[in-house]
C-alpha cells in the first residue's frame, strides 16, 4: 500500500474513532412527545427556529455544567423559546453531556418545525416550548414503562416500595436548586426493590413533593394493570418521574456533586401515552 493511501485509510479511522457523531446518527429516544396542548408549527427560517436553534446548540456545547440540568431561554415574546434538559441524577458528567448533545439534534429530527416537544433517553431527558415551563409543574405528557413479570409477593412489595418511596420523596424534594434527586433499597420479602426519584430542580420543594406524590399515587390504577405488582416499573411526566427495579440499576456510589445552594439560574417494559394523545403500548 503506498503511504498516500495508507494516509487516507489513516483519517478514515480516526473520523470513525474520534467523531462517531459523524458516522452514526443518534440513537432514538425511548419515547417523545410533540402533539400535546394543541402545539402548533414554527415555519422554517422563522424568528422561532432561529432563536430555538441557537438555544439547542448553546445547550450542546455548554462545558460549564456539571449538575445535570440545563434550562435556557431565548428570544422575545412571541418567538420565545424556553427549553431544558434533565440529566438522571446518578450519572457520570461525560455520559450526561453526550446525552444531552444527542437529545438536542435527536429532537429536531423527530419533531420538526414543532413549536413545543418532550423527548426521553436513558439517562436524560430534553423539553422545549414557547410557554413559560420553569417553576411550572406540568403533568403530560404522562409516560408509563412496566416490565411484563410480577413481583413474588405484592403485598410485601408494595409495602417496601411505599417505604422506600416516601424516603426518597423528602430527600429529592429537599435538594437543592441545581439538583433534586434521590436513589436507595429497601427489602421486600425475597426481593429487594431499587429505586430513584428526580425532579426538575427549578420546582420548588413543595412542588417537587406534590409531583412524586402525584405519580406514586397513579400506581394502583392506572395503566389496566400494567404498572402494580410489576418488578420494573418508570412513570415519567415533564416535571419528575420515578422508577423501581427488582435489581440495582443506578450508580449509588458516583452521582453528579451539586454544588453549594444558589439561586435558581435565570431563564434567558409497557409503554403508555395517556390524554391527550391515544393509548400505545409496547410490551417487551
Amino acid at each position: 500500500m503506498d503511504s498516500s493511501k495508507l494516509v487516507l485509510l489513516l483519517s478514515l479511522l480516526y473520523i470513525l474513532l474520534f467523531h462517531p457523531s459523524l458516522s452514526a446518527a443518534q440513537q432514538n429516544f425511548s419515547n417523545y412527545d410533540c402533539t400535546s396542548n394543541s402545539v402548533s408549527n414554527y415555519t422554517t427560517n422563522s424568528t422561532y427556529q432561529r432563536n430555538l436553534n441557537s438555544l439547542l446548540s448553546s445547550m450542546a456545547s455548554d462545558a460549564q455544567i456539571d449538575y445535570g440540568f440545563y434550562n435556557l431561554s431565548v428570544g422575545e415574546f412571541p418567538d420565545r423559546v424556553n427549553a431544558f434538559a434533565l440529566c438522571r441524577g446518578d450519572v457520570a458528567v461525560d455520559v450526561c453531556r453526550s446525552c444531552v448533545n444527542d437529545s438536542t439534534h435527536k429532537i429536531l429530527q423527530v419533531c420538526p418545525n414543532k413549536m413545543e416537544a418532550f423527548g426521553v433517553y436513558e439517562f436524560c431527558m430534553i423539553r422545549y416550548s414557547n410557554r413559560s415551563i420553569f417553576g411550572v409543574v406540568d403533568e403530560k405528557p404522562s409516560i408509563y414503562r412496566a416490565n411484563r413479570k410480577n413481583v413474588l409477593d405484592e403485598t410485601v412489595f408494595n409495602e417496601a416500595l411505599q417505604t422506600l418511596f416516601a424516603r426518597l420523596q423528602a430527600k429529592a424534594a429537599s435538594g437543592n436548586s441545581l439538583k433534586k434527586f434521590a436513589s436507595g433499597n429497601q427489602s421486600a420479602g425475597l426481593e429487594t426493590v431499587y429505586a430513584i426519584v428526580q425532579c426538575t430542580p427549578d420546582l420548588s420543594e413543595g412542588q417537587c413533593s406534590s409531583c412524586l406524590l402525584e405519580l406514586f399515587r397513579l400506581i394502583p390504577n392506572c395503566c389496566n394493570g400494567n404498572v402494580k405488582g410489576k418488578i420494573g416499573v418508570r412513570l415519567i411526566t415533564p416535571s419528575c418521574n420515578l422508577r423501581w427495579e427488582i435489581g440495582k440499576f443506578f450508580n449509588g456510589t458516583l452521582e453528579i456533586l451539586s454544588p453549594p445552594s444558589l439561586p435558581a439560574p435565570s431563564q434567558g417494559m409497557t409503554l403508555i401515552v395517556i390524554n391527550p394523545l391515544p393509548t400505545l403500548i409496547l410490551m417487551f
